[in-house]
């Protein structure tokens, strides 16, 4: 089967992983007190994938890359993140493992289609 065309930024794998990234921190996080740390996780989440999105409808290859790296850097925070949290054990270690595998998985999504433009 060939590579499906990416038309819009819904199309790109990154983007769908980014938004499972949002929809798993807003409810590992939904009923944590301490309102700053929620916010800012939720924020670098949200940050993932809105820089794709930003990034890809720029239209230009060069302004998607700077995008994508800065999509890149909010999921590195995500994950420091999620260090804090679990030493603050305001998550689980497997809610931990489940966020920091996506991360990952995003990060080196994101590698490869920098590599590619």
């Amino acid at each position: 089967m060939a590579d499906k065309k990416i038309e819009r930024f819904e199309d790109i794998i990154a983007w769908q992983k980014a938004r499972e990234l949002v929809n798993q921190v807003y409810r590992a996080f939904n009923d944590t007190s301490d309102f700053n740390f929620r916010e800012q996780m939720q924020r670098a989440a949200v940050s993932v994938m809105n820089n794709i999105a930003e990034g890809f409808e720029r239209k230009t290859n060069n302004e998607f890359k700077h995008f994508l790296f800065m999509a890149k850097g909010s999921c590195g925070e995500v994950r420091s993140m999620i260090y804090a949290a679990l030493d603050l054990k305001k998550i689980t270690e497997e809610v931990f493992n489940k966020l920091y595998e996506l991360s990952e998985e995003i990060c080196r999504i994101l590698s490869g289609l920098i590599k590619t433009l």
